[in-house]
């Protein structure tokens, strides 16, 4: 029997990147130098699953709060991913980062991905694939700890890459993402910052088919009504399901894929209940009741063809999750990731960014999620500032010469 194909492609970076498809690498792999120590894990039990779960709702609500409309996001791609940079804080940088995971230690966090990983297997008709990398700038400012790249190999079977980060290492980088995301995700970022000295990249790719597919006669023509009220034209697939799911506030089912490993789990808001209003409803000891109480019954199920590309930033969302000292380049602390070799420099994260991708139609589903951290490597020579100049009013502005500091361009801007 034909089966159907569901492709779901995450990959997150912590810092700068930028892929394209160069066949070759200019980048010199230093992974060989860096043979996997062995390590415990630790199985997943009710404190990680909470941490996980809470987590997971905590950046969802947040990005969509911040951008509404359609999203697309992975929080288990973004958990390993900070988890790859966490290894290299300290100090409260690192305690402001364990707890938006409900104060799990790192050093258990890492044990538990280490098995979590482990166990998202892959079979006949579904694959998982989880990769990582780190990206390092050849600069002489910044020595990268070996112990820190170390517990990065010994964890998450990481790359190691040194590069000049230029126009050939975005490249590279584009090229190791588009590998590692079947082709899904071929440019997460569109620059090198100038400041960058450090990518750290996780690519998590799932590929399954339907355990029952739809057929042609599954599909009809319908409507789909959006949240401003009007209506769509969609082509609609129906199936028989036998899972299904019910809160106070909504209803919904889970379809299976092959090899019964993975679900599409679909929750529908009650009519009279928007979907900002049922995130809100959402938490973490709801969702797990949600799915510990599933009924085994008949359901009849259908969802549209649809596709739709997002690209936003997690830095405000992380932020006001409570992790403010990374993004400081005064008071962030990665001293466990490197020692700076220059006075007055210091090492943060700049930005974090995620562009995702999902199409679901009758062949199935693919998705992808590239999300970058872009760290850097500031000055802090001047401080931090206690002034404040805010340009939300008409203001004038000069070009000068820095010798004489006589204006070449004087201007006001009165209206933008």
């Amino acid at each position: 029997m034909k089966r159907t194909k569901i492709t779901a492609l995450l990959l997150t970076a912590i810092t700068a990147l930028n892929f394209t498809a160069c066949a070759q690498t200019s980048a010199i792999d230093m992974t060989k130098d860096f043979t996997p120590e062995q390590v415990h894990g630790k199985a997943a039990d009710d404190a990680f699953i909470s941490s996980q779960l809470e987590f997971s709702l905590k950046l969802f609500k947040e990005e969509y709060k911040q951008n509404g409309g359609n999203l697309l996001v992975s929080p288990l791609s973004l958990t390993c991913a900070l988890a790859l940079t966490a290894n290299g804080a300290e100090g409260e940088t690192l305690k402001q980062i364990e707890s938006i995971m409900d104060e799990i230690p790192l050093s258990e966090l890492n044990e538990y991905l280490y098995t979590y990983h482990s166990s998202l297997s892959s079979g006949d008709g579904f694959k998982l694939h989880s990769a990582n990398s780190v990206w390092l700038k050849d600069e002489e400012k910044i020595t990268v700890r070996n112990e820190f790249l170390q517990t990065d190999v010994n964890y998450y079977n990481t790359e190691i890459y040194k590069a000049s980060f230029d126009a050939s290492t975005m490249a590279d980088i584009n090229n190791w993402a588009n590998k590692n995301t079947d082709g899904m995700i071929k440019k997460a970022v569109d620059k090198i910052d100038s400041e960058a000295v450090m990518y750290l990249i996780n690519a998590l790719a799932f590929d399954a088919e339907w355990a029952d597919i739809y057929e042609k006669s599954n599909i009809r023509e319908g409507s789909f009504t959006a949240e401003n009220g009007e209506k769509r034209e969609a082509e609609m697939m129906y199936s028989d399901e036998n899972v299904y799911l019910e809160d106070e506030n909504a209803v919904g089912f889970m379809k299976k894929y092959k090899g019964e490993k993975y679900s599409f789990a679909a929750l529908l808001p009650n009519e009279e209940t928007t979907v900002s209003e049922y995130l809100d409803s959402l938490s973490e000891e709801s969702l797990q009741k949600l799915f510990k109480e599933f009924q085994y019954c008949g359901v009849t199920a259908a969802m549209p063809k649809f596709k739709y590309e997002c690209d936003f930033s997690f830095t405000n969302t992380l932020k006001s999750l409570g992790v403010t000292d990374a993004f400081d380049r005064f008071k962030a602390d990665f001293s466990r990731m490197a020692e700076i070799n220059e006075p007055n420099y210091n090492l943060y994260i700049n930005d974090v960014l995620q562009k995702t991708f999902i199409e679901v139609n009758e062949k199935g589903t693919k998705a992808g999620a590239a999300t970058s951290f872009n760290m850097n490597l500031g000055c802090t020579a001047a401080g931090p500032p206690e002034k404040s100049v805010i340009l939300d009013r008409p203001f004038v502005y000069m070009i000068v010469d820095n010798e004489n500091y006589l204006p070449i361009f004087m201007g006001v801007l009165r209206d933008l």
